[in-house]
């Protein structure tokens, strides 16, 4: 019985090697891909593979890859004979600065990165981790559609993700980063998700390709002219970023995950640089002139503001009338919405609504404080904004900042009126705290249009109309629009020195980090739309 013992533990280390060394070798084929020439041809396209991606967003050496040798079980159009492992999806997870992250890669070199049955259940598998352990969901998309060879199949596959990236909303970030094509009914995917990034010449977003545009429309247009990153970067707004790179694209993956929280029930990562709290910038009393009519730039006003004067803006090329951008003070991560008065004065518009209103949501849901910069003369008046809706668009923000039970600090530098005014997020919507520069002006309008409606009779007696309407103008803005007009009636909390904006800003979100609010009980909301 011993021999028969002794016998048994030799052959069983021997048999365990050969099968650890079975293992590694179909590791190594799963790690490898397909052939060399597939990896060649990516390459060329001055694309990365899915592996090299990953390594670029994730901590070196932090992956923990999940189901890497799932093969698809479909047969039919030559399937059975090319069942690759990991079936065209790479899904894992890994660290960002050392906090957890979960990824999926399409990776092209198989199927085309075309979604199949078992594609998609490895990606409905690493959403679902990422939602029950409360950690972002970074998705490297560079894939072909469904896998026509699957048949519906795929297409129930598509309709697993959106369902998941619909109940994660709100409750862990979810980041897209488009680095190939997306076509048809897998675009809604990325649209679903807080944020969306695009490499310039080698990723496109479009629902029916141009072949299909010129069989229609008659339109003759390149897949980039339809749906490339300037295109949604700048003109469609569905992307939130375009990069000429992507080594540059994946490192802003990275930063924008650094300013975010793991998930909704976590405050963002508090990192204090060697900004001091209490740093005055004179640079602001010359970067804003006192006369409301000149323009400049509010971004340069945002960096005298911020710690180190660094500030991710999303949306950056698309309604550059407004900025939304992401901050840091005294080391606490901030949303900033700012009218930019460089671009259309600063006016509100339809797409600046929408982009204003979707960031306020967004902070909202993970705890990021709001900071709004006003310099707003008003929306944009014309018959193609009333016909587009501006009444609704509008809308979208205010019930965005009405909504919104974050800390809410306001700060008027010039010019507010009308109801953009209000609906920038003024003291009687719900801001916490609301502060005014000495050059602010708050008021129904302007006051010369102020004056030609009030004083339209006496103008029109006078001898002297223009005289008298200069008059008139100055009366009113005397009278009513004054700097500390708003704040004798309870509007504005306080009137500042420019200087000391960082500093303010800084002690009011000290106060407020316990902020709590009471919401009324209902399922949710009917927002406008």
């Amino acid at each position: 019985m011993a021999m028969t013992n002794r016998a048994s533990a030799q052959a069983g280390p021997a048999s365990l090697r050969g099968r650890v060394a079975e293992l590694d070798s179909i590791r190594e084929q799963a790690l490898a891909g397909p052939d060399g020439k597939a990896t060649a041809a990516q390459h060329a396209k001055g694309k990365l593979t899915a592996r090299e991606r990953i390594a670029l967003l994730l901590d070196e050496g932090s992956f923990q890859e999940v189901e890497q040798l799932r093969r698809h079980r479909a047969s039919g159009f030559g399937l059975e004979v090319k069942k690759p492992y990991t079936d065209g999806v790479i899904t894992g997870w890994g660290t960002v600065e050392g906090r957890t992250v979960f990824v999926y890669a399409h990776d092209f070199r198989i199927f085309g990165g075309a979604l199949g049955e078992a594609h998609a259940e490895k990606i409905h598998k690493i959403m679902d981790m990422a939602i029950t352990t409360g950690a972002p969901l970074v998705s490297l998309n560079d894939g072909a559609g469904a896998r026509i060879q699957e048949g519906v199949s795929a297409l129930a596959g598509y309709g697993g993700i959106f369902q998941r990236n619909t109940r994660a909303s709100g409750v862990i970030p979810q980041i897209s980063v488009m680095l190939g094509p997306c076509a048809g009914g897998a675009a809604y995917s990325p649209a679903l998700t807080d944020f969306v990034f695009m490499v310039r010449g080698t990723s496109q977003m479009f629902i029916t390709g141009p072949d299909v545009v010129k069989a229609v429309t008659g339109e003759e247009i390149t897949q980039n002219g339809l749906g490339g990153a300037d295109v949604h970067a700048q003109t469609s707004g569905v992307a939130h970023f375009a990069y000429d790179d992507e080594e540059t694209c994946l490192a802003e993956v990275r930063y924008l995950l650094s300013l975010l929280p793991q998930n909704n029930r976590e405050a963002p990562p508090r990192v204090r640089g060697g900004d001091h709290l209490n740093r005055r910038s004179q640079a602001l009393l010359d970067l804003v002139p006192a006369d409301g009519s000149r323009p400049y730039d509010m971004a340069a006003v945002i960096g005298e503001v911020a710690d180190d004067g660094e500030y991710l803006q999303v949306h950056e090329g698309w309604a550059p009338n407004i900025i939304c951008a992401l901050a840091r003070l005294d080391g606490q991560v901030v949303g900033v919405v700012a009218n930019q008065p460089r671009v259309l004065a600063g006016v509100l518009d339809i797409q600046a609504s929408e982009k204003a209103a979707r960031f306020v949501q967004m902070c909202d849901a993970f705890s990021i404080p709001i900071v709004t910069f006003l310099d707003v003369p008003g929306f944009l008046p014309g018959v193609d904004q009333e016909h587009g809706g501006i009444i609704r668009h509008g809308a979208k923000l205010l019930y965005a900042y009405c909504s919104a039970t974050v800390p809410r600090i306001s700060l008027i530098l010039r010019k507010a009126y009308g109801g953009a005014y209000i609906v920038m997020d003024s003291q009687s919507i719900g801001a916490d705290l609301t502060y005014a520069w000495p050059t602010n002006e708050i008021a129904v309008m302007g006051a010369e249009g102020a004056a030609n409606v009030i004083f339209r009779r006496q103008i029109a007696e006078a001898e002297d109309p223009e005289s008298m309407r200069q008059k008139m103008v100055k009366e009113y803005r005397a009278e009513l629009m004054h700097p500390y007009y708003a704040a004798e009636r309870g509007l504005v909390d306080d009137v500042i020195d420019p200087t000391r904006t960082r500093e303010v800003l800084i002690r009011s979100l000290a106060m407020l980090r316990r902020k709590h609010a009471d919401l009324p009980s209902r399922k949710h909301g009917n927002p406008p739309q």
